[in-house]
């Protein structure tokens, strides 16, 4: 045992979780990346999957072509059944953590309707918090696809204001490529990446090929593309230091992204 794990150690004893030197301490630690090669792709609900067979079945070949050179994990969102399930239960004065699990079940289909569609290539949905079968997955076919929806269920943390759940799809995607230290983090929307304002009712809307996150902050911008927590999970991350924002519904672009070219809006924690 050296020093710094023998020092680990006598403070984990000793202190609280939260103590600052035993933080210190932990934080010394070397990191460790469970799956370094995979790529995670969160694949819009409402900009995507909603839209039906001709959104999908491009992104479908898409993906069957991506994956014979990149390990894919794809995270499904959960779209515009969400929104309206949100909207009864926030009706009833619903909590977060009730919605958090409405909103997961339509994560749910989304993912079981794009397992379907790639059975037969031998890509499987997986389900649970652990996904202990994604690397078997990864290794045999590259692939695996999940529900996007980070399983907080009734423990989901509650907005700051109003019920809906903070911490969606969105953030759920984001998580998983961090805690697996994956490589990169593509989200498949149905727009070409981040805008000054709403590209669909601003015609004065200007594109931002490339933004960090206080630069976001600052511009009054961090809840325009993605769901504003991830902003900050992004800023706090180890692994995932940027995000990549490209339109799904414009052939090649995710397969460009893949392949490392910059399109879309990248977002840098820094």
């Amino acid at each position: 045992m050296d020093n710094t794990t023998a020092e680990l150690e006598a403070l984990l004893m000793q202190r609280s979780l939260t103590d600052a030197d035993l933080q210190a301490a932990a934080e010394q630690a070397a990191d460790f990346r469970i799956m370094p090669d995979a790529t995670v792709i969160k694949i819009g609900g409402q900009s995507v999957i909603d839209r039906g067979r001709s959104a999908v079945y491009p992104l479908v070949d898409e993906i069957l072509a991506a994956r014979k050179t990149h390990k894919l994990m794809i995270g499904t969102g959960a779209g515009t059944r969400a929104r309206h399930l949100y909207s009864i239960a926030a009706g009833l004065n619903l909590p977060a953590g009730l919605l958090s699990q409405l909103g997961a079940s339509v994560a749910d289909q989304n993912a079981v309707m794009l397992g379907t569609l790639l059975a037969k290539h031998g890509i499987s949905v997986v389900d649970g918090a652990g996904l202990s079968a994604v690397p078997l997955f990864l290794e045999d076919v590259n692939a695996v696809i999940f529900s996007g929806m980070p399983p907080y269920k009734l423990w989901m943390r509650p907005a700051p204001e109003g019920v809906i759940p903070p911490y969606r799809t969105d953030a759920g995607c984001f998580l998983m490529a961090e805690q697996f230290g994956c490589k990169a983090m593509i989200y498949v929307k149905d727009e070409d990446g981040l805008y000054t304002a709403n590209p669909k009712t601003s015609k004065d809307a200007t594109f931002i090929a490339k933004i960090s996150v206080d630069e976001m902050k600052a511009k009054g911008l961090h809840d325009s593309i993605l769901e504003f927590p991830v902003l900050d999970l992004l800023k706090a991350s180890r692994h995932i230091r940027q995000v990549q924002v490209v339109n799904g519904l414009v052939p090649g672009n995710l397969t460009r992204a893949l392949a490392g070219e910059h399109v879309g809006t990248i977002i840098t924690a820094s």
